[in-house]
């Protein structure tokens, strides 16, 4: 019997995150992601990793303000940050059931 690939490239992203918490993102889905900004190279990334959050700590850490948007995915396929810039999406993969999308804020932006 064949095994199922334990690690998926997908396509779909998310239209737009938003800040909910510390350290916490929320998708158009109502899905929770948690990031940690790196700088590699130079380059700064981020990388994002879908986690169910309990509400309650979400609201524990939010206040109304916080909720922003904070990356829209943009037509050409990248997102768009609130002060303008690009950020192309490095990898996007779910591996044994843990989504994971890593975004490369672009040079030119």
């Amino acid at each position: 019997m064949a095994e199922l690939p334990s690690k998926v490239h997908l396509l779909s992203h998310p239209i737009c995150l938003m800040l909910r918490g510390h350290s916490v993102y929320e998708d158009e889905k109502q899905r929770t992601w948690l990031y940690h900004v790196m700088e590699t190279g130079g380059v700064l990334q981020v990388r994002l990793r879908q986690e169910d959050i309990p509400s309650w700590y979400i609201s524990l850490n939010t206040s109304p303000l916080t909720y922003i948007t904070m990356w829209t995915l943009h037509p050409c396929g990248q997102y768009v940050d609130p002060i303008c810039r690009f950020w192309r999406i490095v990898h996007h993969v779910k591996e044994n059931g843990v989504e994971e999308m890593i975004l490369e804020l672009m040079q030119h932006s």
